[in-house]
């Protein structure tokens, strides 16, 4: 009998660079969680019918300051400290590895940032996946950059 399972993979890249300097303060690479919710909507995307509560691509990518361990029922963040459209909405799709790109720029997600969360609307919505990691700071002259793969294998 030949059982064969998709269980998605993901790796989220952080860089925090000071504006007024240009010094980049953080660069950290942890690996992620494919939430139910998300596993779900890449299931929809085979039929292009979409989930009800935002739009039927992901757009958005939020940052915040909690520490709960991940968990595939998860379905937002737990303390939201700012969120933004990505970079390209969709994400970039390479072989069987979507890219998602977020920049916070000065002022958007200032704090002790703690998870990040890919999401298909402007506030509430779909999410895809969720990631916790230790500790960055990001000071309200710094921008933030997170790039975040996903991948089928």
């Amino acid at each position: 009998m030949l059982v064969d399972q998709i269980n998605p993979k993901g790796q989220l890249t952080i860089v925090v660079t000071n504006d007024a300097t240009g010094i980049e303060s953080t660069n950290i690479s942890v690996s992620n969680l494919v939430v139910t919710t998300g596993k779900n909507w890449m299931t929809s995307r085979l039929t292009d019918t979409g989930i009800s509560g935002g739009s039927t691509i992901m757009t958005y990518m939020a940052i915040g300051a909690n520490t709960q361990v991940a968990a595939v029922t998860d379905t937002a963040l737990f303390q939201e400290l700012g969120r933004v459209a990505l970079v390209t909405a969709g994400g970039v799709v390479t072989s069987n590895t979507i890219t998602y790109v977020g920049t916070f720029p000065a002022g958007t997600g200032t704090g002790s940032v703690t998870e990040a969360a890919i999401l298909n609307a402007v506030s509430a919505g779909t999410m895809l996946a969720r990631t916790t990691f230790g500790l960055v700071t990001k000071g309200a002259g710094d921008t933030m950059s997170v790039t975040w793969q996903v991948t089928l294998p």
